[in-house]
């Protein structure tokens, strides 16, 4: 009889920490040897001349979510995740959106029945956008029960941001929950000040969403936000980090001993604001929120990845077809203020990583684990099941043929979004075989996942609040003591 239900052979197996050559072998969909020689499995994976890595963690996409103004993104959770399966990840981690209004709990047992539908592995996230005293005392405390630890808020658009006082609200709520604040940063008046300006002026054209969107609209509300934490002596994620004076803002913030994480996204590396200012409205297709900059802060935002002041690395897939359905509400006449914001890419997230950061020698083949995979487990507290080929670990393996090359076309994305903003990008990796809990997920480009075969996947602790509680006796801490008793 077989020792193993699968063994992985013969390929070259990098996590975040070393590389060797071995085999993995997998029984009851969990990895429980890694080595040279393994026994023989009932099923048998060649990956000789092939990397064999943990499937990605992908913990920014939203889907089958509304946005404030009530837009349905173009996705549902198996569009989605056939879409992260071929793009070599194995755990996504959407959101639940609360809107003002909404209780969390009808809208996660909503978001729970949606998510059945999925081929790989999933967590939440909140968004909460309505911090009322039973939502941050009754419904997240039974959320983070559940297994929900992080939550997103925002300081820009209208129906969702919060106030200072709100934000303070849910950091001391998260804090005392054990629970991650994630913050899309960026300053909603001055972003509104400037788009007023520009309608008022006749400029309407997608373009100008990346002038109003000014960098230190995004660098002002990141050093706030930064600030609101300090007062509390408590973490924070500033997600989708787009620019180098958010980046500063950052690491300046990093040094001085705040508890402060980022994590930036493919549109920040591969595209800038040039790609917005196309004909007509074609430049939708490329905006998302905050936008993409030039030159110097692509090259900030590979600094950041590989000295670590960013240590995450998703998607936030966004996916709004080009129609009055998502990308033109209100056809030709559509300004830049109307356009429902975002842009695909849970399918090309870890290629185009791995063709431009690997393949250029920008990062390491473990940094590219840590910034697509482990590090976004250990941040949510799934790191004893995913996001590494250690023993004990779910058997989520990628398998990548690192010389193979493909030319991204709108045609080959699995998501519903009917384009790429990378269309034309060729790159070199890709995987080839994707495995989930032992089970494969994606052969040679063809899917063998039945629809809703992946799982809830609940968070535990996230890594910036595990261990012991600090003694906070420091000024900070004298005050939480203060407000606390």
């Amino acid at each position: 009889m077989a020792e193993f239900d699968l063994v992985v052979r013969g390929g070259t197996v990098v996590t975040a920490e070393r590389t060797v050559q071995a085999d993995v072998g997998v029984r009851g969909g969990k990895i429980v040897e890694v080595g040279a020689g393994l026994a023989a499995g009932r099923q048998e994976v060649d990956a000789r001349g092939k990397l064999v890595m943990p499937g990605g963690i992908d913990s920014h996409c939203h889907v089958e979510q509304k946005s404030s103004a009530g837009v349905m993104c173009a996705d549902d959770f198996y569009s989605a995740t056939v879409a992260a399966a071929f793009g070599g990840t194995t755990t996504i981690i959407p959101f639940a959106a609360q809107h003002r209004g909404d209780s969390i709990t009808s809208v996660v047992q909503d978001y729970a029945e949606r998510a059945k539908k999925s081929v790989v592995d999933y967590a939440f996230h909140l968004i909460v956008s309505d911090p009322t005293p039973d939502a941050l005392n009754v419904e997240l405390p039974a959320m983070v029960k559940r297994g929900i630890t992080s939550l997103k808020i925002y300081t820009t658009y209208e129906l969702l941001r919060l106030k200072d006082d709100q934000v303070l609200d849910v950091l001391l709520a998260a804090d005392r929950e054990r629970a991650l604040v994630m913050v899309h940063a960026e300053n909603h008046e001055v972003i509104q000040w400037i788009a007023r300006r520009l309608l008022e002026r006749g400029h309407k054209a997608p373009k100008f969403h990346a002038t109003a969107h000014h960098p230190i609209a995004e660098s002002e509300a990141t050093h706030r936000v930064i600030a609101l934490t300090r007062i509390l002596d408590v973490p924070a994620l500033i997600v989708h980090v787009s620019g180098s004076d958010a980046i500063e803002t950052i690491r300046s913030a990093q040094t001085l001993g705040a508890k402060i994480h980022a994590e930036s996204c493919p549109q920040y590396l591969f595209l800038t604001a040039d790609d917005i200012d196309r004909p007509g409205l074609e430049g939708a297709k490329f905006c998302c929120s905050p936008p993409p900059r030039d030159a110097a802060s692509q090259d900030a935002v590979w600094r950041a990845l590989k000295d670590g002041t960013i240590g995450i690395y998703s998607s936030d897939h966004a996916p709004y077809r080009y129609d009055e359905s998502g990308k033109l509400p209100k056809g030709d006449a559509t300004t830049f203020k109307d356009m429902a914001n975002g842009v695909p890419g849970i399918q090309v997230r870890m290629p185009l990583l791995f063709s431009e950061g690997v393949g250029q020698g920008r990062i390491t083949l473990n940094e590219f684990v840590a910034l697509t995979s482990t590090n976004h487990a250990q941040m949510y507290g799934i790191a004893d099941r995913k996001g590494t080929l250690n023993v004990g670990a779910d058997a989520d393996i990628a398998i990548w043929d690192p010389q193979r090359e493909l030319t991204l076309t709108a045609a080959m994305m699995k998501d519903n979004a009917g384009y790429t903003p990378y269309e034309g990008r060729v790159v070199k990796g890709w995987p080839v075989q994707v495995l989930v809990r032992g089970q494969v997920v994606v052969d040679d480009g063809k899917l063998l996942a039945a629809k809703g075969s992946g799982q809830f996947v609940p968070c535990g602790t996230p890594a910036p609040l595990a261990g012991t509680r600090p003694t906070r006796d420091n000024a900070a801490g004298a005050f939480r003591r203060l407000i606390d008793s």
